[in-house]
């Protein structure tokens, strides 16, 4: 007897629909619900249909690890949706730290790569938000301004979809930052997530690959990138 626990295939086909709340996900022709038993409801169809996508690619059994859109939508749904606030403090609280903000002092190749990804985006918080960062050498903490804070609190969004992907960028990359840089569309996801491992980059080229370690980052890009297509989706700050 197989010892997968993942719960069997249970519908033939998935759809995308328009229904209560904005767009859904139907298994054969039945919505869907998260976990806590929220209907699952989003304001753009292509989101249902990426949505969708994920569960009519499953196999014989619903794999949740295959499906990082639907775990985010869920989480947003279940979780967020009952405390923005909190969700909201601790992106500000990451930019309280930001990656950005903490740069090395060798060797050369690395300090170019930090100013080459990183100063642009400090430039474009500092012009667009109103948020000037101090930075710093090596891993010393240091206080930034208030008002640089508070611009970031400032410019994140209410709902929680938004909300719950911009956290989950946040918490992936080490930078709220890069997380508002990519829904404000100055980077591409994919821009984004090379910034936030400038480090590990140089890293590899003096000592080369980890397997381990480059799998788990594939599946944190999985998760990253749903992230940034959910924001994509949904619209950008003006959306």
């Amino acid at each position: 007897m197989s010892d997968d626990r993942r719960p069997k295939r249970f519908y033939t086909r998935a759809e995308a629909a328009a229904g209560e709340g904005g767009f859904r996900v139907e298994l054969d022709g039945r919505p869907i619900r998260t976990p806590g038993r929220n209907l699952v409801a989003v304001p753009s169809r292509d989101t249902a249909e990426a949505l969708a996508a994920e569960w009519a690619a499953q196999g014989e059994r619903v794999d949740p690890m295959t499906m990082p859109l639907t775990r985010l939508v869920n989480s947003a749904l279940d979780g967020v949706a009952r405390d923005p606030r909190a969700v909201a403090d601790e992106i500000v609280r990451y930019a309280g730290s930001d990656l950005l903000c903490y740069r090395a002092e060798a060797p050369e190749r690395l300090v170019d790569r930090q100013t080459l990804h990183w100063d642009p985006v400090l430039d474009w918080a500092r012009d667009t938000l109103g948020a000037r960062f101090i930075l710093t050498q090596g891993i010393i903490f240091v206080d930034q301004p208030p008002s640089a804070v508070a611009a970031v609190d400032e410019a994140l969004p209410a709902d929680p979809l938004r909300l719950a992907a911009l956290n989950l960028m946040t918490t992936l990359s080490g930078s709220a930052l890069l997380a508002l840089a990519v829904w404000h569309g100055l980077l591409s996801p994919e821009a984004a997530w090379a910034a936030a491992h400038v480090d590990e980059d140089v890293q590899i080229e003096m000592w080369g690959e980890d397997a381990e370690a480059m799998e788990r980052r594939a599946a944190r890009w999985r998760d990253f990138s749903a992230a940034a297509a959910l924001l994509r989706q949904i619209g950008g700050p003006e959306g």
